[in-house]
């Protein structure tokens, strides 16, 4: 079987009917992907400084976590940063709850789930999404540091994410603070003593996530990154946002 001829163009398939549905659809969601992008560059570039926080939709909101979360928050706005979550319940509500009466804006990034994710009541600013990519990038692109607090395979998820581009030098080298030394020990004794010796990571690489369990600490390394100019954005780096 020749395998160029394996897999036809829509415009060869006999039935006309079908591929003209097929590219109406195929045509709809890449316009579906579009607003998102479009939405998302209305409503946030303007950011001046924002922080991206990430952690369980499980976490009730008597949990010591929750409460720490919604501290930071608070302490983050007031000092002048948005803070961004994703906009459900858990440690995104906590973000949201400690940024809405804060002096900077609360934002939510939703996103339709069969399960776990509906908005919480607390965010000036509500996008929303269907598509995880387009929602991944609105995280990384706007902000100036990512806190993580437990969570699950979404945490882990965002945290591969960030470090990745990172690493790749796709956004630039900021605070990336995981929230709970006793909680993420294990993840990080893997990456030190599995990933490393096997050089599938670098000591480099790991030393990109600092771990920090203390309120102050969490806000003072934030307000300690920011306060240095040479932090800011340059326009190379502003370039790479672009191709994230």
């Amino acid at each position: 079987m020749d395998k160029k001829n394996a897999t036809k163009k829509l415009h060869e398939l006999d039935d006309i009917t079908a591929a003209t549905i097929l590219k109406a659809r195929a045509s709809w969601s890449m316009f579906s992907i579009m607003s998102e992008f479009i939405e998302t560059t209305e409503q946030l570039s303007s950011l001046k400084k924002a922080v991206s926080i990430f952690g369980s939709a499980r976490t009730p909101n008597n949990d010591p976590y929750y409460l720490q979360c919604v501290e930071v928050a608070r302490r983050l706005s007031d000092e002048g940063f948005a803070v961004i979550s994703g906009g459900g319940p858990g440690i995104m509500a906590a973000a949201n709850q400690g940024a809405f009466p804060g002096r900077s804006l609360s934002i939510g990034l939703n996103i339709d789930l069969p399960a776990e994710q509906s908005p919480n009541p607390w965010q000036d600013v509500a996008l929303h999404f269907r598509h995880f990519f387009a929602r991944k990038v609105a995280f990384v692109k706007y902000a100036d540091a990512y806190i993580l607090f437990p969570g699950g395979f979404g945490t882990l998820d965002e945290l591969c994410e960030t470090l990745t581009l990172i690493q790749t030098q796709k956004s630039r080298k900021i605070p990336v603070i995981l929230v709970g030394s006793a909680f993420w020990s294990g993840l990080l004794a893997w990456l030190q003593e599995v990933l490393v010796p096997h050089g599938t990571l670098s000591e480099s690489d790991v030393a990109l996530i600092t771990v920090i369990d203390e309120t102050d600490r969490i806000v003072e390394t934030i307000l300690s990154f920011c306060a240095d100019h040479r932090n800011a954005p340059t326009d190379e780096e502003k370039q790479k946002r672009m191709y994230l």
